[in-house]
């Protein structure tokens, strides 16, 4: 199990899941979202999470204590830029001036995601993503963020997960904001999104120096061979992954952004709900990246042919019903070296699991960990099989506001108890620790 001398080893969060709603003058999309009834498990919110704006610095110190290296978290723009735009709140922009100062203070590198879901709801008002000028909004709020803190971030995330920004949110409205648009209109926010990311880059590169990277978090439906060892299934789960007879396909994203193009397939799928696309877009779409990051769960397996194998019915499962599914970070990372040419970072990875406090003060989470094994020797081997990977980080560093399950399920690797606000070091953020430190020897 070898892992290159400068692999980077982190954890990751997002901001509406664990900052909690303190000096925030102005919500956001899921924070209107979550007071429609039922669209939350437990009814619950992100108003409090775990309040990490006030314990940043107790957090920091789990870091340290794990041993992570680096630490990817996103800005709340509406914290930064109350409403989404206008002036700068001093006061939003201080707090993540003390939290970058304290991750290197204590030698942890800073990722920064500038958009993971939490759009201003009155951006939203104004139409979200489905209106064009919501590309000149983001571009301002990227030169704001480019100008005041590149002088310490050199790693940066444009946005997470944009199909699920879009097929959750303006599609199957099951995400904030929870619009059901027809896919013509879905597709059009799509397109913004993606000029959104690219006006992003442009402007983060306008601040960065050579030592500036800069990437995205792209998912996608991931599918890998049934039997590691057939050539026909490899090469029927590669044809899968990038095959867009669905949305939810990673290269409905990756191609524009790498190549300049829409994948073939996809235009053929949507026909006619694809958009007029005006050239000028595509090259602003396309700028030039560093590493390609991706965030990765799970996969479907296929047979030779290209079906999809039904996992079995005693195949370990998350309490979320996501099936653990380890070679899935030996293929789909594989896939995606191959077809982009780029350094692969993952960027999320981990499981959910029942997570609970014993009488000897532990969480024992041993389904985590035995998860975690199995996902970074497979890690190993797609880096054995030639793939470039520069770092990997688990999601996530604390339990938090899980979306629509709320509180119900834990990703955690620090137990957090939402009454007390007491943070707990699982096992398995112990487990990780010593990954990190003998750099994935002891696999």
């Amino acid at each position: 199990m070898k892992f290159p001398e400068k692999f980077t080893w982190g954890a990751a969060t997002a901001s509406y899941q664990i900052e909690g709603s303190r000096g925030l003058k102005e919500g956001t999309i899921w924070d209107k979202f979550c007071e429609y009834p039922g669209v939350i498990a437990d009814g619950s919110n992100g108003s409090v999470a775990c309040d990490h704006v006030s314990r940043y610095a107790e957090d920091v110190g789990l870091m340290q204590e794990i041993g992570i290296q680096a630490y990817r978290f996103s800005l709340s723009w509406a914290r930064i830029m109350p409403g989404g735009e206008g002036k700068v709140s001093a006061e939003g922009i201080g707090f993540y001036d003390r939290l970058i100062d304290k991750l290197l203070e204590n030698k942890i590198e800073p990722w920064v995601t500038l958009y993971h879901w939490d759009l201003p709801y009155s951006l939203q008002l104004q139409g979200g993503f489905i209106n064009r000028s919501i590309l000149e909004k983001f571009r301002r709020y990227a030169d704001v963020v480019g100008k005041h803190f590149s002088d310490r971030v050199k790693h940066w995330v444009t946005v997470n997960e944009p199909i699920n920004i879009i097929s959750c949110g303006y599609l199957g409205g099951n995400h904030a904001p929870g619009w059901r648009l027809p896919e013509h209109d879905a597709m059009l926010c799509w397109h913004h999104l993606l000029l959104c990311h690219g006006a992003m880059v442009q402007e983060l590169r306008k601040h960065g120096d050579s030592a500036t990277k800069i990437g995205g978090a792209i998912t996608g439906w991931g599918y890998i061979p049934d039997h590691d060892d057939n050539p026909k299934e490899i090469e029927a789960a590669r044809r899968l992954t990038f095959d867009c007879f669905r949305f939810r396909h990673i290269n409905w994203f990756a191609d524009p952004m790498i190549f300049g193009e829409y994948p073939e397939s996809g235009i053929k799928y949507f026909g006619k709900h694809m958009p007029k696309i005006d050239p000028a877009d595509m090259k602003e779409i396309a700028q030039p990246l560093d590493y390609f990051g991706t965030n990765i769960y799970f996969s479907h397996r296929c047979d030779a042919a290209g079906t999809i194998i039904e996992p079995p019915k005693d195949a370990p499962r998350t309490p979320g019903d996501w099936v653990v599914t380890p070679s899935a970070l030996r293929w789909s990372p594989r896939f995606y070296y191959e077809r982009y040419k780029l350094p692969i970072v993952l960027l999320e990875n981990g499981v959910c699991s029942d997570d609970r406090v014993g009488e000897d003060g532990c969480v024992h989470d041993t389904f985590r960990i035995e998860a975690m094994k199995g996902y970074l020797k497979n890690l190993a081997l797609a880096i054995a099989d030639g793939v470039r990977v520069d770092g990997y980080f688990h999601w996530s560093l604390m339990d938090n506001f899980e979306w629509t399950q709320g509180y119900k399920i834990r990703f955690g690797l620090a137990h957090v108890d939402y009454a007390t606000q007491k943070r707990t070091l699982k096992d398995s953020a112990r487990f990780y620790g010593e990954i990190i430190r003998s750099n994935g020897k002891i696999l």
